[in-house]
C-alpha cells in the first residue's frame, strides 16, 4: 500500500520554486519514497509525495515542505532587497 500527500502552493513566485526545488527531485533522497513537483500554469505549485510508509512519508514531508519555505523565504529577501536598492 503506498500513502501519498499532495500539496498546492499560489503565489506570483510558483515557477521560481519549482525551479529551485529540481535539483533536488533528479536525485533519490530516500529509498522508501519519492515526490514529483509539478506546475499548473504560471501561478501554482503542486507538490506530491508518495511512501511505502507513513514514517517515510512523515519524514519526506519534513524534507520537502522546509525546501519550499526556505526558497519561498529567500524569495521574500530578494525582494525586500531589491525594494531597498529602488
Amino acid at each position: 500500500m503506498e500513502h501519498e500527500a499532495i500539496f498546492r502552493f499560489t503565489g506570483t513566485h510558483a515557477e521560481t520554486i519549482y525551479r529551485a526545488l529540481q535539483p533536488e527531485l533528479s536525485e533519490e533522497v530516500h529509498p522508501r519514497s519519492r515526490a514529483e513537483c509539478t506546475l499548473e500554469g504560471t501561478g501554482a505549485l503542486v507538490l506530491k509525495v508518495f511512501s511505502r510508509d507513513i514514517p517515510a512519508l512523515r519524514a519526506s514531508l519534513n524534507m520537502w515542505l522546509r525546501l519550499v519555505n526556505v526558497a519561498d523565504e529567500m524569495q521574500a529577501l530578494a525582494r525586500r532587497e531589491t525594494e531597498e536598492v529602488l
